[in-house]
């Protein structure tokens, strides 16, 4: 009967996405592979990013001031840009998040870990995330 539960239970998280709440959680903080100025620009930046995010763990809304590439090195997530439906992507998979575009993303495993790569040409200092408030 657990086991039933779980299972309906995982179903509802997959098909409606993650619990509301914007409580960033199971995400392991990271420091860049790669952080440089673009050659031939005074105030641009690559920046390379390998995020691990544990069972269950969910980064919710926010956006990026720049384009963001994600790239799933193992296990496998799902990211929801709003007003779209959800993406899964696996271990291999890729997805372009434009600039200034409302996500999440989230493991919606109970027991595998989920690694993936962003890639992010921004303003020097102007890549990472801004949390976005609830929908209402």
């Amino acid at each position: 009967m657990k086991i039933g539960i779980a299972a309906v239970g995982v179903l509802c998280m997959l098909q409606a996405g993650p619990a509301v709440s914007q409580e960033k959680h199971g995400v392991i903080p990271h420091a860049p592979l790669l952080k440089t100025v673009l050659p031939g620009t005074n105030n641009l930046e690559v920046a390379v990013y390998e995020t691990e995010y544990a069972p269950g763990g969910i980064n919710p809304r926010h956006l990026h001031p720049a384009a963001i590439t994600f790239y799933v090195v193992s296990g496998t997530g799902v990211w929801q840009e709003d007003g779209k439906p959800p993406v899964t992507l696996h271990a291999g998979e890729s997805l372009f998040v434009p600039a200034g575009t409302i996500h999440s993303h989230w493991n919606p495993s109970t027991t595998d870990h989920l690694r993936f790569l962003e890639f992010i040409v921004a303003e020097k200092g102007k890549g990472r995330s801004i949390p976005e408030p609830l929908k209402k």
